[in-house]
């Protein structure tokens, strides 16, 4: 094997045999004939790259697209039904939550478990132990049993110690989502310390911002294929046209059918499509690529959000939308009772639930006409997006006044639209939003 190639898989393949009940299996083990009882599923199928010295991988994919197997795999936790891995130099893994821990054990002993199974020597894994326990930071905790540890105070430690054991290879499974802001800092700041020192780094996680600001080059799996390699930007439009794929069924997936224009949205020239036809009524907001399964929904019958669209660019129907655009976030509402007067409103928040921006024609002042039983009214607000590249969510809905801010809720979508916001060049600014300042000299002496 080179040795500046840290990670090299060839033909890798992982199967499974799934049976539906224990008695199944047990039948299967014990027949004369050999009978057949379970089904096969194939989590990993012929899987191929390189990872050089010293860069840091991020993998990513849908849930259930073999990413934690393939991990497992280079960390020898698994074994791989056929094809070949090899890896140059010490793996260290943070794989799901727990793993290798024995839960009995203290913070202390556990660090000197893991250090064993690394090949680590007692000696120097006491002398390690003060950084350690300074780097994990949870005090007199460290020396009681882990089973009444946190989540958070678990993968300090686990992390702390998975780091502490000079790896050459260094894995991460999503583990650093349980912790702080302020640990995951920190924790950042030793993969950084970990790539100067020409260590390699894997990492699965769902963050595109993570994966785009921080990694050398990115995989996307899904139904256990690797369907996209290289440039990170380029793999996460790529995740993005996947996950926003809501007409294509996930074993069905292909490089050839996620190309860049299904990502970004069709053309618009005032095309908006089924929105703009008062006839249609059906609920459509489900067809929208944008479209979160997962949405909160609180609805008293009184008006129904039929259909939605964001425009952005001269494109309708987008879900990467660029920063400082102009946005056109259409809302359709099919009123099943008269409502004298009617608010529309929407929220944009970020992926953790924050709220950026909220409001409603109330607030704006905008004083909407009564609507009538089985009445469409389509309505549009106009914004531009100048906030940190990111993902982000869009609640949107339909009150009625009675005096509050909010208005008496009809229908409220909460979390409806997923979308990303990218930018192609260098940031001028940090934190959440652009206050686009000026700045002038007034005196230098």
């Amino acid at each position: 094997m080179n040795r500046e190639i840290a990670v090299s898989v060839r033909e890798l393949t992982k199967k499974y045999r799934l049976f539906s009940t224990p008695m199944e299996r047990l039948k299967e083990s014990l027949h004369p004939l050999r009978k057949r009882y379970h089904r096969e599923f194939w989590a990993l199928k012929g899987i191929n790259f390189d990872i050089p010295k010293g860069e840091v991988v991020g993998i990513m994919g849908r849930n259930g697209s073999g990413k934690s197997t393939l991990l497992q795999i280079i960390a020898s936790v698994l074994s791989a039904t056929s094809g070949d891995i090899t890896v140059n130099g010490r793996v260290s893994a943070l794989l799901e939550l727990g793993a290798g821990f024995n839960p009995e054990f203290t913070g202390r002993q556990n660090v000197l478990l893991i250090g064993a199974i690394m090949g680590v020597s007692r000696e120097e894994m006491l002398e390690r132990m003060p950084a350690i326990m300074a780097f994990s930071d949870i005090g007199e905790f460290f020396d009681q049993p882990m089973k009444i540890y946190s989540s958070g105070m678990f993968v300090r430690v686990a992390f702390a110690a998975s780091v502490h054991v000079d790896p050459d290879v260094f894995i991460i499974d999503e583990a650093l989502a349980v912790g702080d802001a302020k640990f995951q800092h920190k924790c950042f700041q030793r993969l950084a310390d970990l790539k100067a020192q020409h260590k390699t780094v894997i990492l699965v996680t769902h963050n595109a911002s993570l994966v785009t600001s921080y990694c050398d080059q990115a995989f996307l799996l899904d139904s256990g294929q690797l369907i996209a390699s290289g440039d990170p930007g380029h793999v996460v439009d790529k995740y993005y046209a996947l996950l926003f794929d809501n007409t294509t069924s996930p074993h069905t997936v292909t490089p050839e059918n996620l190309n860049e224009t299904e990502f970004v949205g069709c053309q618009a020239k005032n095309e908006l499509g089924d929105i703009v036809d008062p006839s249609i009524t059906d609920d459509l907001c489900h067809t929208r690529r944008s479209y979160n399964k997962n949405e909160v929904r609180i609805c008293n019958g009184a008006a129904r959000i039929v259909d939605y669209i964001i425009e952005s660019a001269g494109l309708s129907d987008v879900t990467n939308i660029q920063f400082g655009t102009q946005i056109g976030l259409y809302i359709k509402v099919l009123f099943c009772k008269n409502v004298e007067m009617p608010v529309i409103g929407f929220t944009f928040k970020t992926l953790e639930g924050v709220e950026i921006f909220a409001t409603n024609t109330f607030l704006m002042r905008k004083k909407l006409k009564s609507a009538s039983l089985g009445q469409i009214c389509l309505y549009r607000f106009s914004f531009s997006l100048r906030v940190r590249p990111n993902d982000y969510f869009f609640d949107i809905g339909v009150a009625e006044v009675d005096g509050t801010r909010g208005g008496a809720v009809l229908d409220v979508r909460r979390s409806i639209a997923h979308c990303v916001v990218s930018q192609d060049t260098e940031r001028s600014f940090d934190g959440f939003f652009d206050l686009a300042p000026s700045f002038e000299i007034l005196r230098e002496r």
